[in-house]
């Protein structure tokens, strides 16, 4: 008995030694260059400032739209460590998925936000080409 308490034991209270470091990870910003809806850069999937407590719950069960998100970063830090085709296109058409513009360019950043001081400081890690849209509408 004692056995199977020790095994199920790391199960129930998880420990949190498996990160390698606790670093800020990379977000995703956009802009869309020409077109009817050309843009500055914006972040990508920014978190609301607050959310209710019945939503709260909702999403400790249900929540396919932050699973995307832990996605999209696994694929912005694979990007920042060992940048591949294939997970620039997998942000790029996840992005893209969600912009209302059918016309004119994609490009996305990566970009680091960390404290020094008091000051946050933003640092652009990395910049893609601009791809046109429907190219990536069209392979979502």
């Amino acid at each position: 008995m004692l056995r199977v308490i020790s095994l199920l034991l790391p199960a129930l209270i998880p420990s949190w030694r498996f990160f390698k470091s606790v670093a800020p990870s990379p977000r995703v910003e956009y802009r869309v260059i020409g077109g009817a809806h050309a843009q500055d850069w914006q972040e990508d999937r920014p978190r609301p400032a607050t959310i209710s407590v019945a939503t709260l719950v909702r999403r400790m069960v249900w929540n396919p739209a932050w699973n995307e998100q832990l996605f999209l970063v696994s694929c912005a830090e694979r990007m920042i460590e060992e940048p591949s085709p294939h997970s620039l296109n997998e942000i790029l058409i996840r992005v893209a998925r969600l912009l209302e513009a059918q016309e004119g360019l994609l490009q996305i950043r990566l970009v680091f936000i960390a404290r020094e001081g008091e000051a946050l400081v933003k640092t652009v890690e990395y910049e893609s080409d601009p791809v046109p849209i429907s190219t990536l509408k069209g392979g979502a």
